[in-house]
């Protein structure tokens, strides 16, 4: 049975024209657009918010009284798990990807803001973290508790849910969209949009935080839609991942200030500044072309750039002298 969504977010998004991005990328100046979904407002914003829209609507209509999720120490998803708890009066429990002490800034610092209880789970892959999880719930239970375990990402085909949704908007905004590019991390988000816009219409570019983020969105996205929904029917860049998931690229830096300085616009290190990459190699090969509309997804996460040395470093050093 899927629950009705709780409302956490601020929709439709904006759809804004990026003139200045367009021409620096090689594109026309009515070709590039900027969909706004870091402006979805709870929490500092991110594209995580439609999704727990979902998952924490079922876990409310499931009793829940406590959200577990998560993720690796600088997580947006966590970081918003922990807003969506504090706007509902429910505890959140974050399961991370490291040790404490390592970072207190960022997304770590907005999830102590929220009250958030974090877990460090060690250098776990992703079967440890869910390991982990699952010992947490097990223990809230222990403790009387109605503990909800919110899947990484918030990606599922129940949160992909909300990216159907931002694809619905998209098409009443610009009906004439050729291609909507989007970082793929966890995999819902480029799911819903492929459910929404079609595979042909969707290009996403891997960030690294799974080892086959196509099945993912395979998986997510097939009960969504009609369409057969095939991994070699995915537009997919992995071409942009470099050293490793939390690496900052030479690609990414430029990115970010590229976005910054023609849009005003701030991309962070690990998803949108890698999806912006993405989209300028996809315009120098040809895959993205000028004289089509071209939607670039902001998915947020500015506090994660504070939240990582590199970037933080790379952005100070960009400030000339007067």
């Amino acid at each position: 049975m899927t629950h009705p969504p709780v409302p956490l977010g601020t929709f439709p998004t904006p759809l804004e024209p990026a003139p200045r991005l367009a021409a620096a990328l090689g594109l026309g100046p009515e070709d590039l657009w900027v969909k706004r979904d870091d402006l979805t407002g709870l929490g500092g914003g991110g594209n995580k918010i439609r999704k727990l829209e979902w998952t924490v609507g079922a876990a409310l209509a499931e009793g829940a009284d406590t959200l577990v999720t998560t993720g690796a120490a600088q997580s947006n998803h966590a970081r918003l798990t922990a807003a969506a708890a504090a706007r509902l009066g429910l505890d959140a429990v974050l399961v991370l990807r490291g040790a404490p002490g390592a970072s207190r800034s960022g997304n770590l610092a907005l999830d102590g803001l929220f009250g958030a209880r974090l877990a460090w789970a060690g250098e776990a892959d992703q079967a440890g973290l869910d390991a982990a999880a699952a010992e947490v719930c097990a223990r809230l239970r222990a403790e009387g508790r109605r503990p909800a375990l919110i899947p990484f990402g918030g990606s599922g085909a129940l949160g992909a849910r909300g990216y159907a949704r931002c694809g619905e908007e998209l098409r009443a905004q610009l009906p004439k969209l050729r291609t909507a590019v989007v970082a793929l991390g966890s995999g819902g988000t480029m799911a819903g949009l492929v459910a929404a816009l079609g595979t042909g219409s969707v290009l996403g570019v891997d960030v690294g935080a799974l080892a086959d983020p196509a099945a993912a969105v395979v998986a997510f996205a097939a009960p969504l839609t009609s369409e057969e929904v095939t991994a070699e029917r995915l537009r997919v860049r992995r071409d942009q991942v470099g050293a490793g998931y939390a690496a900052l690229t030479g690609p990414v830096a430029e990115a970010l200030r590229l976005a910054a300085r023609t849009e005003g616009i701030v991309l962070d290190p690990t998803y949108t500044g890698r999806a912006l990459a993405g989209l300028a190699a996809a315009v120098r090969e040809g895959d993205v072309r000028p004289g089509e509309k071209t939607v670039f997804v902001h998915t947020g996460g500015l506090p994660g750039l504070f939240g990582h040395p590199a970037a933080v470093t790379a952005a100070e050093e960009g400030a000339g002298a007067c």
